[in-house]
């Protein structure tokens, strides 16, 4: 059965802090139902210096979020939709419950 959120998929934040931006999917942890997304859920970490190339200072990345509050993007409209697996030509594929669109990955 395919996940209904991938890595590479834009995504939108429907819950938290960042509710109503957009992002794209770093890393999917299906284990503990958590996302990674660009620009979403930003921390801030503060690290020492390593010798030779890295400085120390404060590093902001981004942190996990579960996927209840995230939506994947239709295709067509752009707007949080539903994800649904239907079987087409034999193969399960992700549909967009909002315009009834394949998802292409």
């Amino acid at each position: 059965m395919p996940a209904r959120i991938r890595k590479g998929d834009t995504v939108m934040a429907i819950a938290g802090k960042d509710k109503g931006r957009t992002g794209t999917v770093l890393e999917v942890r299906p284990k503990e139902d958590r996302v990674v997304v660009e620009g979403l859920n930003v921390q801030k970490r503060h690290t020492r210096p390593r010798p030779p190339e890295e400085p120390g200072g404060v590093i902001e990345a981004p942190g996990p979020i579960h996927l209840s509050n995230v939506s994947l993007l239709d295709p067509v409209d752009k707007g949080p939709t539903r994800v649904r697996i239907d079987v087409i030509n034999g193969t399960p594929t992700r549909v967009s419950v909002r315009s009834g669109e394949p998802i292409d990955t």
